[in-house]
């Protein structure tokens, strides 16, 4: 299901304002140990949005988290809340789709690090990956994934 655009959206305490105008590229759901702290969850759950289809439309977020040379997650700098995801030399931004006011549209179409999943964990995901895809894999994944989207 393709979302209705824009979204909007924003951190818990409504400090920074984010703002999409470009349909996701891919869906995702990590279970990789990382996102699993830093979600406080199970996992972690990515709408991967054009670079230039995402904006902050209020506020100031900080870095923290994971950050350095390849990629630096985004949180609002008094809630604390994990919002958004920079890769470097990527065109897309890893936006946490429950940041969004409507999250209706929302499915993970894949599901990465499914080597640490814990034994509860569910997702329903259509595609699932021990580790992370490999690069040459992805622009299959995007035609699956804008296939599938497309289906509702």
């Amino acid at each position: 299901m393709l979302p209705k655009l824009p979204l909007n959206g924003s951190c818990r305490c409504g400090r920074v304002e984010i703002r999409v105008t470009k349909a996701p590229i891919a869906t995702a759901a990590c279970h990789c140990r990382g996102c699993q702290k830093m979600a406080s969850s199970a996992y972690s759950l990515t709408a991967m949005i054009p670079a230039d289809g995402f904006g902050v439309a209020k506020g100031e977020p900080v870095i923290g988290g994971m950050h350095g040379p390849d990629l630096d997650h985004y949180f609002c700098g008094f809630c604390m809340t994990w919002m958004f995801t920079r890769p470097k030399g990527m065109d897309f931004v890893n936006v946490r789709p429950t940041m969004l006011d409507d999250t209706s549209w929302f499915r993970p179409y894949l599901e990465t690090y499914a080597s640490t999943k814990l034994p509860f964990a569910e997702t329903g995901a259509v595609r699932s990956f021990a580790e992370f895809p490999a690069m040459e894999d992805f622009s299959g994944l995007l035609e699956g994934y804008a296939a599938w989207a497309a289906e509702d």
